[in-house]
């Protein structure tokens, strides 16, 4: 369950603004800080349910309008 690995980035020619860069970028692919916020405060089953819920309608909404026509400007 625990997926947390040492991310580490080496220094280049005292280059650390890039090396910052990399990591960076390597924690937000690896999705470390996404769950880390997801995490930060307990959300009960039938809260995380409703979520879900009214996420898939918004999808759902969303995929609807993309399929409809554009209304007329004339």
């Amino acid at each position: 369950m625990n997926k947390s690995r040492a991310r580490s980035v080496l220094v280049q020619d005292d280059n650390i603004e890039k090396a910052l860069r990399k990591f960076k970028k390597k924690v937000q692919n690896s999705g470390i800080l996404n769950d880390l916020r997801k995490r930060e405060f307990y959300i009960k089953p039938t809260t995380a349910r409703k979520l879900k819920r009214s996420a898939a309608k918004n999808r759902w909404r969303k995929q609807l309008a993309a399929q409809q026509l554009p209304p007329r400007t004339h």
